[in-house]
């Protein structure tokens, strides 16, 4: 006898998922789709933030290709590494983002995480546990992704002035202006480099400024670092996040080898915090970790196998930073060649890393898909990565008629 499996749900029988409303759509996943369907063979496709060559393609570094080779010759275990993951990974990434001195410090510590997404999210944990009271400060614009990552750790999270679209201009004074209503304790989420979604870079007196700020209000900075390599150059990029770590007591650095180090898939990232002290740092460690352990248990090995494989070989690191700056050099002509192509786009030229935002607005965005085949996000940010010399032309004549009915400069 066959027993029939039901189909219809049994008088009386509550549904145990009505509570749950519907969510939107990622509005990037139906970008690739609406491109990958257009047939047009001259479409350029600026909105999903990876790396690209001239041809198109997101390759494989040379090192880690041969990092992996070296893996597969010389890996004798699969078995777990423990919630802290690859130790040598976090040491010898910790000397390449915080410098070799302060990455020795006894006052910092760090775990493996998966991707910079994950080190967000367990800085997010491990405040909401330090700090539940506390308020998140996040610029705007910022990575969509930023605000959703602490209001589900279950934090207050409020916006900041950071970036001014029409003026392409960061404000900072509005910027200050805002953070004066910070209570004590709060944090403010930083970019360490290569701002996305808008390329715009704070000046080092300006990042005094904001030191200052914290130190005066008590106020601790969660610096994203996501792109170190990528603008100027590797201790050039992290030179924002260096300087807060020695001048403040206490921060916190959520890193991703996503970009840097071409692992998109992989997902590599760790988190390093600093406490005023060896003994508080000793208790911070003890509570990632239990964090850890209950968000993923134990981080994928692979991608940070590679790392540490690139690292820990004075060769291989070479090849990886000569390949590293191949790619910075590929973004920084681009921006060069953006800015001489439209008087309106001339501060895309100062700016850093893979992304800008366009001063035009949604429905601009719309046709430019539809008349031109260019797709990019519907707020104007745009992949730098995804233009060649080849095609800037083509990009500028259906970008212009848009920039000619631009919306209004700021004074000032």
């Amino acid at each position: 006898m066959t027993n029939a499996i039901a189909t219809t749900r049994p008088e009386g029988d509550e549904d145990m998922f009505a509570a749950l409303v519907a969510q939107p759509a990622d509005a990037l996943l139906g970008l690739i789709a609406l491109y990958r369907d257009d047939q047009r063979t001259a479409k350029i496709d600026l909105g999903v933030g990876v790396f690209r060559t001239d041809d198109g393609r997101t390759p494989v570094m040379r090192a880690v290709k041969a990092a992996e080779k070296r893996l597969i010759h010389e890996q004798t275990s699969k078995s777990y590494l423990g919630a802290e993951g690859d130790v040598a990974y976090t040491d010898l990434l910790g000397e390449v983002v915080l410098g070799p001195e302060m990455a020795r410090s006894d006052r910092i510590t760090g775990v493996q995480t998966p991707g910079g997404t994950g080190a967000l999210r367990l800085g997010a944990e491990l405040l909401k546990r330090a700090r539940p009271n506390a308020t998140v400060w996040i610029g705007t614009p910022t990575w969509p992704n930023h605000g959703p990552i602490f209001i589900e750790a279950g934090m207050a999270v409020r916006a900041h002035r950071f970036y001014d679209v029409a003026s392409a201009t960061i404000d900072f004074d509005a910027m200050l202006e805002d953070l004066e209503r910070a209570a004590a304790g709060d944090i403010v989420l930083f970019h360490g480099c290569c701002h996305n979604p808008t390329g715009a870079a704070l000046s080092m007196q300006q990042w005094q400024a904001i030191a200052d700020l914290c130190a005066e209000r008590n106020l601790l900075p969660l610096i994203d670092l996501a792109y170190q390599g990528l603008g100027d150059d590797l201790e050039g990029d992290a030179a924002a996040t260096r300087f807060l770590f020695a001048k403040l007591p206490s921060a916190i650095l959520a890193y991703s080898c996503d970009k840097n180090f071409g692992l998109y898939r992989e997902r590599v990232g760790a988190l390093w915090v600093q406490a005023p002290s060896p003994a508080s740092i000793a208790v911070v460690r003890g509570n990632m970790l239990s964090l850890a352990r209950s968000l993923w248990s134990m981080p994928p090995d692979h991608g940070a196998a590679i790392v540490r494989t690139i690292l820990g070989s004075p060769v291989l690191r070479d090849d990886w930073m000569s390949e590293l700056a191949e790619m910075r050099g590929r973004i920084n002509l681009l921006r060069s060649a953006l800015a001489a192509a439209h008087p309106d786009l001339a501060f895309i030229g100062d700016q850093r890393g893979m992304f800008a935002m366009l001063p035009i607005g949604a429905d601009a965005v719309v046709a430019m898909r539809r008349n031109s085949g260019i797709y990019m996000a519907g707020n104007g940010r745009i992949n730098i990565a995804g233009l060649t010399v080849q095609n800037i032309p083509a990009f500028v004549a259906g970008l212009t008629p848009h920039l000619c009915n631009r919306m209004p400069m700021h004074d000032g």
